[in-house]
């Protein structure tokens, strides 16, 4: 008895990889969706169904934000049952961000969900849209005895499959774009596809998929440099509605121990105001406490971010702020890998 075709939703949110050149004006346009498979014909090759839907006005992903997100996991949510993977189309400026915020709203995901795009559009001669759309595909069909061999949200650029939550764009010119510091590839695709089954995440047997709509994004991004003064700290620390903020600081998790930056930092905290320390290095984790300069930050109640990104700490935090999630219990869960985003 011949298995069924994996099931694959392609999610078109905007970005470069769905740009073509109108023949008359030589401006990018999106191209539509619906007929993918006569622009790319190679994808009837593919051992899978493939399903197309978009939003109804693509976006650039510098205008990606919360709202957006929610589009995108209610896409997911409404077609989960019916699908067996998703591959989300998404351009690359904000993909980090947009993956690692998934990660969190997906609770209990048992299949992939795969973020792509391309530093090139689908129409150029030279474009890597094509290999990054079709090996994108073909993971997400990936099955074992019937079942995902990949479940959680996932982002593939130039030959390599990452943990989504775990990625940063490093790079504006060159086709390999991302780079996942602390975390090695899922998967990498070259002559065979090359699967990492020791480093994917395993759904929970007997749970139930469930999306988190709801996050709060009254938070802030404070980047530690040599020279930042007080008036900065207050004006920013002292933002109406503010109710976290991630401390990009140096090394390990260090800080300056000047007596005015702790005091700012422990009234912020002292007002219910959730501080995380993220090291600004690219690779690396915080060691609270190992150094003088991080111990004043430990002692005052400023959380870990260990070694997660800058993008899946803002994603994360917006994330616990939206579950109500308050006092110790905030702070455990942080502290906590949710989704494989931290050692």
């Amino acid at each position: 008895m011949n298995q069924a075709k994996p099931n694959i939703l392609l999610i078109y949110t905007g970005g470069t990889i769905g740009m073509m050149k109108d023949a008359a004006s030589g401006a990018l346009r999106a191209f539509d969706f619906d007929k993918l498979l006569e622009r790319i014909p190679e994808l009837k090759l593919l051992d899978c169904t493939i399903d197309t839907t978009s939003f109804e006005k693509p976006i650039d992903s510098s205008n990606m934000n919360p709202r957006y997100w929610m589009k995108i996991a209610e896409i997911i949510d409404t077609h989960y049952e019916a699908m067996d993977g998703f591959v989300v189309l998404h351009g690359s400026d904000t993909m980090s961000y947009s993956a690692s915020a998934l990660s969190f709203m997906l609770e209990n995901l048992a299949k992939p969900v795969i973020f792509t795009g391309s530093q090139l559009p689908i129409g150029d001669l030279r474009t890597d849209a094509k290999e990054n759309l079709i090996t994108s595909i073909q993971l997400a069909s990936l099955q074992e005895m019937g079942k995902p061999m990949i479940s959680e949200v996932g982002l593939y650029f130039e030959y390599k499959l990452y943990r989504g939550n775990r990625t940063a764009k490093i790079n504006a010119e060159h086709f390999e774009a991302f780079s996942s510091p602390n975390y090695p590839e899922l998967a990498e695709s070259g002559v065979h596809l090359k699967v990492n089954h020791d480093l994917l995440l395993r759904p929970q047997p007997n749970t139930e998929f469930k999306v988190h709509k709801q996050v709060d994004d009254n938070i802030m991004l404070i980047k530690l440099f040599p020279g930042i003064n007080k008036r900065t700290i207050e004006c920013m620390l002292n933002r109406p509605l503010l109710k976290g903020a991630i401390l990009e600081t140096y090394g390990a998790g260090n800080c300056t121990t000047e007596k005015w930056f702790i005091d700012e930092l422990k009234r912020a905290i002292n007002k219910g105001v959730h501080l995380i320390n993220v090291t600004q290095c690219p690779g690396g984790s915080v060691l609270m406490g190992q150094y003088q300069t991080s111990m004043q930050l430990m002692d005052i109640g400023v959380i870990s971010g260990k070694d997660i990104t800058s993008e899946a700490a803002i994603c994360k935090l917006m994330f616990l702020l939206g579950m109500n999630t308050s006092g110790q219990e905030f702070k455990k869960q942080f502290e906590t890998s949710l989704r494989g985003e931290m050692s």
